[in-house]
């Protein structure tokens, strides 16, 4: 349920875009980010600070977008985004914090090495994709952007997450089978 609560402005701005045009969309990605942080704010639940980053770029971005009626802005936010996000996660290092260790240790424990690749794969993935936004925004239609936007940057994401998961697990069953050895 995250996961859609997470692209529900992404979703209404695809939607908005086969429904109308790049600023009826851009105006929907502005309202629903709002609600969500509204939604949230209601509930009594905190507002994750990439929320927050999210919320103030698209306000900017789309905001820009709309006042000058050039859709080159909006195109620019989910790069400027993946670009921040991987900027957060190098700065943090320089401060020697691993923000993925500090957000998973929780759930899984790593030897140092493996959590030092985990967080500079995050860094070199969100580079990516900040990249990889930029040539389908330049290169390809509005058309072609909004739906890369939508299940291009979604599908790459997923296949991201599981190809991590599926390099964790090596580390996980091998804290399982050593958990089962000394018992």
């Amino acid at each position: 349920m995250k996961f859609l609560f997470d692209f529900f402005p992404v979703i209404l701005f695809f939607i908005a875009f086969k429904v109308a045009d790049i600023y009826v969309a851009t105006g929907v990605a502005i309202a629903a980010t709002f609600v969500q942080v509204g939604w949230l704010k209601l509930r009594g639940r905190r507002v994750e600070p990439m929320l927050w980053a999210s919320l103030a770029i698209i306000a900017v971005f789309g905001g820009a977008t709309l006042v000058l009626q050039d859709e080159t802005f909006i195109k620019w936010k989910p790069t400027v985004l993946y670009w921040l996000f991987g900027m957060v996660l190098a700065g943090a290092l320089v401060l020697r914090r691993n923000l993925i260790r500090m957000m998973l240790s929780e759930q899984v424990q790593l030897p140092d090495p493996v959590w030092s690749r985990l967080n500079w794969s995050w860094i070199g993935f969100f580079v990516f994709m900040g990249a990889l936004n930029l040539y389908v925004a330049y290169n390809y239609s509005t058309d072609h952007w909004v739906n890369f936007k939508l299940f291009g940057g979604m599908g790459l994401m997923l296949v991201f997450v599981l190809a991590q998961a599926l390099v964790l697990s090596r580390f996980i069953e091998e804290k399982d089978e050593r958990r089962s050895e000394n018992s």
